[in-house]
């Protein structure tokens, strides 16, 4: 039997949980990042590192990608495209060892449902460039499994949040807001369901698959903050109208759409039970986690 090895495009806050997990339990992992400091720290982490990113494939992708096994893709689209089809695609399309692959997409590839469940089978209709952007990188995934039978997994991911990156994480650095826009909701996942998600997956794959990955509650997001603030103990900040909220164009692109994304395939195919079903079990746990 082959010795499993993980190779990971673009080692983020999301894969690395993944990551982590897997090389825990015994796995070769290698992984790409953008700086010599970062590759550095991952080598001392026990990780084989590489450089990569648009303007510089990796050196030597034969001998990189050799003897992976399992495939993971978190690298977002340029304006010029995805970069690692772009550059090592083909690299991919040969490699005979892989069993598995999966490219983290979003949820943002839907636009704008006016607050209406959305499943997998949906038509796609982004609102941004950064949506059409992935939603072409999709068809460029399936292509090279469609193709060249790369067996490949597209994991379309609400908004992340854990540890470190949480509605308590903001409003103890004071860049929470509560903003009104009557009727948003967002949908949201916990990073470690995500990683749940990822190991139903590796476990029973169904090649050329699509799933959704949120919770069960889409919310408000100033009802999440409002949430922060009682486990904290702090006042919340003022609710302020979305006119008036002073986001920068990237935080207000968030409100351009609003969706409720369905999760039953992950349960209903893959087993999925979340952790964190809700917003609530999220950060009652990290709380108690930091006060331990």
């Amino acid at each position: 039997m082959t010795e499993p090895r993980l190779f990971v495009f673009g080692l983020g806050f999301t894969a690395r949980v993944f990551a982590d997990a897997l090389k825990a339990e015994g796995w070769r992992v290698a992984a790409t990042c953008r700086g010599e400091e970062k590759r550095a720290a991952l080598e001392a982490a026990g990780y084989e590192a590489f450089l990569f990113d648009r303007g510089r494939p990796l050196a030597d992708a034969k001998a990189a990608l050799e003897g992976t096994t399992h495939l993971l893709v978190s690298v977002p689209p340029d304006d010029k495209g995805d970069p690692v089809l772009d550059h090592h695609g083909a690299d991919l399309a040969d490699l005979r060892t892989l069993d598995w692959g999966g490219y983290l997409s979003t949820t943002g590839v839907y636009g704008d449902t006016k607050g209406e469940w959305v499943g997998e089978a949906a038509w796609l209709r982004p609102t941004g460039e950064r949506q059409k952007r992935r939603v072409e990188a999709e068809r460029g995934w399936l292509n090279l499994y469609r193709q060249y039978g790369v067996p490949m997994h597209l994991f379309r991911l609400a908004g992340i949040y854990g540890p470190g990156r949480s509605a308590l994480d903001s409003v103890r650095d004071g860049t929470a807001k509560r903003v009104d826009k009557p009727g948003q909701v967002f949908s949201r996942v916990h990073v470690e369901d995500i990683a749940a998600t990822l190991r139903a997956s590796l476990a029973q794959p169904t090649l050329g698959a699509v799933y959704n990955v949120a919770d069960d509650l889409p919310t408000p997001s100033h009802e999440v903050v409002e949430y922060a603030c009682t486990l904290l103990g702090v006042e919340p900040p003022p609710l302020v109208p979305f006119e008036k909220a002073e986001l920068s164009p990237m935080a207000a692109s968030f409100y351009a759409d609003c969706r409720r994304v369905k999760n039953d395939r992950i349960k209903r195919q893959l087993g999925v039970v979340l952790k964190y079903p809700d917003y609530r079990a999220g950060l009652d746990a990290q709380l108690a986690a930091e006060t331990a």
